[in-house]
């Protein structure tokens, strides 16, 4: 292959050589589901979303695991806030999450485990620890010895001496040492007996970090290729998953990939922070593949900061695009063409995923493809289409995949816009055929100014939405 991702812990761009020939195992840090996600949230899901989809279009076979905590302390406390259960609370947070998942186009996981499906598997590993010295047990709490492992602050670069305390527990006194972060905590008197498991060290639930370990091996095996997640998970998360694990016996992960944060006002966009912008209430305004395109379109290792005008302005470039394959697809027929990438655009990918090189190529051949549309030249017209609809299915982007025929919209409403807009056009095509250019000029002012562009073609007239 010639993919070459930059990995966080060697801090520079590698060749990725799978650990299989003809398979890629990918491993991604999911929600913690006490809210409903923001586009900070799904910005992670689509970055490797694409990665996902370009490594299965240079034909590798593709295990995806992407976990759901559904256990956490912020989970029981605004369930208890709220007066639900936590795990009824959890679980409408996770149809949440799915629902913005599915709006943005991203593939399901091969996997999708919850931690609280996992807790045999957590506690084996936590067994392994303490039988090598690596963890220990303390009135029912369990936890990493971050002395015991040599290697601690490898994947971030730093020194275990330069380190705040961990800051996972209420108190560090019965820690070792105050950066040991717990793997296991007791469970505590007014929390909900439905909230704790047994083990061999007393009644508890898992700490973050364990579950991600647990899972992974439990799906991806000891080794895997890419761990995933988001620039905030690198320290203390990920920092903590490949100690444990490898304090194990694990190779675990051989790739660390993070991506960057989507930004309001200047701040990382964080339910904490209060700066937020619910995937469910944008989808409302934006059509979700207009999302999708401005999340997609720039570097995933990038900051991207969200206004208005910059979503506005890559809905337009969207549009253009769509407007495109639309037409070619009206010409020549939505399958005609050889699907044959742009060279300009896997190099782009294999640059470490780049996709702003990516779209730019596709833009390139919607160049193209429009220019043979005035030419009048069909053959090259399918050709710009293959062409583009090959790259924007990478991106999953492609206007005439079925995941955006209806998207953003109820599908009956959409059905009524499409019989009330056709009515209009053969109101206005009678004025034409009487010559009464006045009252056909009118109609096609109204529905420019209701957002209906519409173009007079040898076939007849056609619109497409301009906002």
């Amino acid at each position: 292959m010639s993919l070459r991702l930059f990995d966080t812990a060697a801090r520079a761009v590698r060749d990725f050589v799978p650990l299989r020939p003809g398979e890629a195992s990918v491993y991604v840090c999911g929600l913690t589901v006490q809210g409903p996600p923001h586009v900070g949230h799904v910005r992670s899901a689509l970055a490797f979303d694409v990665l996902r989809r370009w490594l299965t279009a240079q034909g590798l076979d593709v295990t995806y695991v992407r976990n759901v905590t559904d256990i956490d302390d912020k989970i029981l406390a605004k369930a208890q806030a709220n007066g639900v259960p936590w795990w009824a609370w959890a679980y409408d947070n996770e149809r949440a999450v799915t629902r913005a998942y599915d709006v943005l186009g991203v593939l399901p996981p091969t996997y999708e485990p919850r931690a609280t499906g996992h807790v045999p598997d957590m506690v084996e590993l936590m067994d392994r620890l303490i039988e090598r010295g690596h963890a220990y047990a303390v009135d029912g709490d369990v936890y990493f010895d971050v002395r015991s492992f040599p290697e601690y602050g490898a994947l971030t670069g730093q020194k275990l001496d330069n380190l705040e305390p961990a800051a996972d527990t209420e108190t560090d006194e019965r820690k070792r040492d105050p950066r040991d972060f717990a793997l296991w905590k007791a469970a505590k008197p007014g929390e909900p007996g439905t909230a704790s498991w047994p083990t061999p060290w007393g009644r508890g639930r898992p700490g973050w970090h364990l579950e991600c370990s647990a899972m992974a091996e439990r799906y991806l095996g000891a080794e895997f290729d890419i761990h995933g997640g988001g620039l905030d998970l690198r320290f203390p998360h990920h920092e903590n998953e490949q100690a444990q694990s490898r304090a194990a016996g694990d190779g675990f992960a051989q790739y660390w990939l993070h991506n960057g944060w989507v930004t309001l006002g200047g701040e990382k966009m964080s339910k904490s922070l209060g700066n937020t912008a619910l995937v469910d209430e944008v989808v409302q305004r934006v059509r979700p593949v207009e999302l999708r395109y401005y999340l997609v379109a720039p570097h995933y290792r990038s900051t991207v900061e969200f206004t208005d005008a910059a979503l506005e302005e890559a809905g337009a470039g969207y549009r253009k695009i769509e407007s495109f394959v639309k037409r070619a697809a009206e010409r020549v027929g939505a399958d005609a063409g050889e699907a044959r990438r742009a060279p300009k655009f896997d190099a782009a990918l294999d640059d470490d995923l780049g996709t702003p090189a990516a779209v730019a190529a596709i833009h390139d051949a919607v160049r193209e493809g429009n220019t043979a549309l005035a030419d009048g030249d069909d053959q090259a017209v399918a050709g710009a289409l293959g062409s583009v609809r090959a790259m924007l299915g990478v991106l999953g982007l492609d206007p005439l995949d079925p995941q955006w025929a209806t998207a953003g919209g109820d599908e009956q409403l959409t059905r009524a816009a499409d019989g009330l807009v056709g009515l209009a056009l053969e109101q206005r095509q009678a004025a034409r055929a009487r010559k009464d250019f006045a009252a056909a000029d009118a109609i096609r002012d109204q529905l420019a100014a209701l957002g209906v562009s519409v173009e007079d073609t040898p076939s007849g007239p056609r619109w497409e939405l301009t906002s």
